[in-house]
C-alpha cells in the first residue's frame, strides 16, 4: 500500500511533527508512505516538496491579504483564520498518481485550496483526513472558543470585526466547503475523542466517516533519562524542583500563560518554601517576554529545534504544566510523559484523555488557577512521584507507540479502499 501524506510544513508546528512521526511509523510497519510538504528542509528521501516554492509563497500571501482586508486591516486574528482560497493542484504530481491513498493532514496557509481538495476527491482515490483541530469541520476557525455555529452553518463569526454578519466570510467559506464535500466521502480521523465528538456535531460532516486515533511518538527517542545529566546539559540548576512550560509561542493566549503565572503565585503563597526551591524552565519562542512575570526563578530556554536537546529538557523536568484553554491532543504532553514526566493541565479538549487524574499527573478544573496550583504541588511534593512517573511511561507505551498507531491507521486505509472499490 502506498500512502501520500500531505502537510503544509515538514517541521514547524505540532501537525508537522505528528505527520512526520506517522510517516515513519507507517514505513516501519509495512506501508510505503511519503510526506508532501510546501518546503522540504531535511534530506529524508520519503519527504517531497511542492514543485514551486515561489508559487506556494504567492498562494500564502494571497490568502493572508484577503483575510487582512476582511479583518479591516487588523492583525489580531490574522493567523487564526484560514479560507483555503489559494493552493497548489497536487493531482498532477507523480507522487499523487502513484499513491493508493491520499492522506491529508494540516493543509492550510496556501498548501491546498478548497478547489484543489475537490479535485483530489474527484480523482477517485480514497481520502483520509487527520483533524489536528476543528478547521475541517468548521468554516474559517481552528478552534471554536465556545461558538456553536459550526454545528448548523457558520455566520456572525466572532473572529471577524464586530462579529461578522449573516453572510460574512465564514458563511461564504461554509458554502464553499459544503459544495466541496457534496456527494463525496472522506475518512476523517480526529487525534482525540474530544475532537471526534466535536466533528460529529458539525453540519458539514454529518454524513462522513469519523473516528479517532492518537498521534504516535517514537519512544526510542523520547525516553526517561538521568535528571542530573540532563540538567547539566541544558543549564538548569540541580537541587531544585523544575517546572516546565512548553509552547511553540509561549505568549499564545490559548496556551494559558496568565493562569500559569497565577497558579505559581498561589502555590508560593500557600507553600513559601517553594519560592526558593523551585525553578521554571520556559521552552519556546518569546520565552524571555514572560519569565519576568513569574514569582520564582525562571530560565528562558527560547525556541529549540534540536530534538535531542528538547528530550534533555523534558528529562530535566520534575513536572510539565500545560494550562491550555482549548487543545486537541498536544504532542508536548505525550513527549513529556514518554520521558517519564508527570503532567498537569486543565480538563479541556483531549488533555483529560492523556492525563489520568492522580495516576500519571493531575487534571485541574478549567481556568481554575487555584486547582492548577494544587496539581503542581501534588506532583512535586506528593508521596507517590515515582509511581506517577512510571504510570506516565506506561500510558505512552500502551496508547501512543508507533506500531499501535500505525495499525489503527492501516485499518482506516483498508476501510477507505474497500469502500471506494465497493462504490466502483
Amino acid at each position: 500500500m502506498r500512502v501520500l501524506i500531505v502537510n503544509t510544513s515538514e517541521n514547524t508546528g505540532g501537525a508537522a511533527v505528528a505527520a512526520r512521526r506517522l510517516m515513519n511509523a507507517l514505513n516501519a510497519n509495512g506501508v510505503k508512505a511519503k510526506l508532501l510538504v510546501a518546503e522540504k528542509t531535511s534530506d529524508n528521501v520519503s519527504v517531497v516538496a511542492l514543485p514551486s516554492r515561489l508559487r506556494h509563497s504567492w498562494h500564502f500571501l494571497r490568502e493572508r491579504w484577503s483575510i487582512f482586508v476582511r479583518c479591516w486591516f487588523s492583525r489580531k486574528h490574522l493567523f487564526e483564520i484560514d479560507t483555503a482560497c489559494a493552493g497548489t493542484d497536487i493531482t498532477r504530481l507523480r507522487e499523487f498518481k502513484e499513491a493508493d491513498v491520499i492522506h491529508l493532514s494540516w493543509v492550510n496557509q496556501g498548501m491546498l485550496s478548497l478547489t484543489g481538495i475537490r479535485k483530489i476527491l474527484e480523482s477517485g482515490k480514497p481520502v483520509v483526513w487527520t483533524m489536528h483541530d476543528l478547521w475541517p469541520a468548521s468554516s474559517i476557525c481552528h478552534y471554536a472558543r465556545g461558538c456553536t455555529h459550526f454545528q448548523t452553518g457558520c455566520h456572525h463569526c466572532p473572529l471577524l470585526p464586530r462579529g461578522g454578519g449573516r453572510r460574512d466570510l465564514s458563511y461564504k467559506v461554509w458554502q464553499r466547503k459544503t459544495q466541496m464535500l457534496s456527494g463525496k466521502s472522506i475518512h476523517f480521523v480526529a487525534c482525540s475523542k474530544w475532537l471526534a465528538g466535536e466533528a460529529r456535531k458539525s453540519g458539514l460532516l454529518h454524513d462522513q466517516y469519523i473516528t479517532d486515533i492518537p498521534n504516535p511518538i517514537d519512544s526510542r527517542l523520547y525516553r526517561a533519562g538521568d535528571k542530573t545529566q540532563a540538567r547539566k546539559a541544558v543549564g538548569l540548576p540541580e537541587g531544585k524542583k523544575v517546572v516546565l512550560f512548553v509552547s511553540q509561542r509561549v505568549t499564545d493566549e490559548r496556551k494559558g500563560m496568565p493562569y500559569f503565572v497565577e497558579a505559581l503565585q498561589k502555590m508560593v503563597e500557600q507553600h513559601p518554601a517553594m519560592k526558593e526551591n523551585t525553578v521554571v524552565a520556559v521552552l519556546g519562542g518569546h520565552a524571555e517576554e514572560v519569565t519576568a512575570q513569574l514569582p520564582v526563578q525562571a530560565i528562558p530556554l527560547g525556541y529549540v529545534s534540536d530534538v535531542n536537546r528538547i528530550v534533555q529538557v523534558y528529562q530535566a523536568a520534575d513536572v510539565y504544566v500545560l494550562p491550555s484553554l482549548e487543545d486537541n491532543l498536544p504532542n508536548t504532553l505525550m513527549e513529556a510523559m514518554a520521558c517519564g514526566v508527570p503532567c498537569v493541565g486543565f480538563s479541556v479538549g483531549g488533555i483529560p484523555e492523556m492525563i489520568d487524574h492522580e495516576r500519571n499527573g493531575y487534571v485541574a478544573r478549567p481556568r481554575d488557577a487555584a486547582d492548577l496550583a494544587e496539581g503542581m504541588y501534588y506532583v512535586l511534593c506528593g508521596p507517590n512521584y515515582e509511581e506517577l512517573s512510571r504510570e506516565a511511561l506506561k500510558k505512552v507505551a500502551l496508547n501512543y507507540s508507533q506500531p499501535h498507531v500505525a495499525m489503527k491507521y492501516i485499518d482506516v486505509y483498508e476501510h477507505a479502499l474497500a469502500q471506494k472499490n465497493y462504490l466502483l
